[in-house]
């Protein structure tokens, strides 16, 4: 999976949108309580030829083959006797492997723990629910406990029998607002071909610095790529210069002064940050949004964006349905702050 992303606020890149949908789920190995443990292995005639890793890979098929690729590189693997260290080296049939296992932070992270979850919708198939601002979704360095994720396995064994224990899409940790949440493979596989195909409705109210200097309904259409000035961050990118990929983003004012305006974002797409570029891109900032040039104001230090409302038509039952999501305290205080009323949805 290309993990193409920026942090999560002390995270590390994780994969948009579309490149989860692209990829269609991928797994992770929980931690194995095998502390210490060596496995002595050895290679048959089907591995003759194959690369190191591969072999392990066939040898252990509980582990990740990026897992066995950290302890290739962490020298816990050994070769007829001797250290080996490279992924790409060749095995001979009848090689004898040793492969020391022992957790590391990253093969622990997908464990359950017990979390308090704001649940609006639950039946057989998924959940939607309602993530507060500061909470991680998905284990990564920095944050490999207390995500989502984690959360999810802790309330329900049976979502470690899913991939990403159905974590179909995301928001950044400091964002809030509803997600949606496969509980078996099939209604995963569903939902990331309806992400793919624009058929999940995701709105957001974000509000950014500064007077709306734009129509009132504004289509920004502008590819999203790395920052090639700052590798922790995205920017709008030209495709004929730099990488990226097409972004689209509907914006609406809804309301506004001389100092804030509110507005509502439609995604058509699901780059990584792509709200936040977008909003930049037009010289408006989301309020407390640091890494795009937002500084902090009307209480607010994390930044002013909530996905308030999410809506596709179910997976397996056809039903059409929706959910909104009232403004959480912190940016409900910073409208009442700069006098912005609206009502909502």
């Amino acid at each position: 999976m290309s993990r193409t992303g920026t942090p999560e606020a002390g995270g590390s890149p994780l994969p948009d949108d579309d490149d989860i949908a692209a990829a269609g789920g991928e797994t992770h190995e929980a931690g194995d309580g095998t502390g210490g443990e060596t496995r002595q292995l050895t290679a048959d005639a089907a591995h003759h030829g194959v690369r190191l890793d591969k072999a392990l890979s066939d040898l252990v098929p509980e582990l990740s083959r990026s897992y066995l690729q950290q302890l290739l590189s962490q020298g816990c693997v050994q070769l007829n006797g001797q250290p080996a260290s490279k992924p790409a080296a060749k095995v001979k049939a009848g090689d004898r492997i040793a492969v020391e296992i022992h957790p590391t932070e990253q093969s622990q992270a997908f464990k359950p723990e017990a979390m308090e979850l704001d649940v609006v919708h639950e039946d057989a198939h998924l959940l939607v629910i309602h993530k507060p601002a500061g909470l991680v979704v998905h284990p990564a360095p920095g944050n490999w406990s207390g995500t989502l994720l984690n959360g999810l396995l802790g309330r329900d064994p049976k979502a470690s029998l899913v991939p990403r224990a159905g974590i179909v899409h995301r928001l950044d940790k400091d964002t809030s607002g509803l997600m949606v949440v496969a509980r078996d493979r099939a209604t995963m596989d569903a939902l990331i071909r309806m992400i793919a195909a624009r058929e999940v409705s995701r709105q957001y109210l974000a509000l950014a610095w500064g007077r709306w200097r734009h129509a009132p309904q504004r289509r920004v259409t502008a590819a999203v790529g790395r920052d090639p000035r700052n590798r922790l961050r995205m920017a709008v990118v030209d495709l004929a210069t730099q990488a990226g990929k097409p972004a689209q983003t509907d914006i609406d004012l809804l309301a506004g002064n001389a100092e804030a305006s509110l507005v509502r974002c439609t995604l058509h797409t699901g780059r990584t940050h792509q709200i936040r570029v977008h909003m930049a891109s037009l010289q408006h900032p989301l309020v407390g949004d640091a890494l795009y040039g937002g500084a902090p104001g009307g209480g607010l230090q994390r930044q002013a964006l909530h996905a308030f409302r999410l809506a596709f038509t179910h997976p397996v039952t056809g039903v059409a349905m929706q959910w909104h999501a009232p403004l959480p305290s912190d940016m409900q205080a910073a409208l009442d702050f700069w006098g912005l009323g609206y009502n909502y949805p």
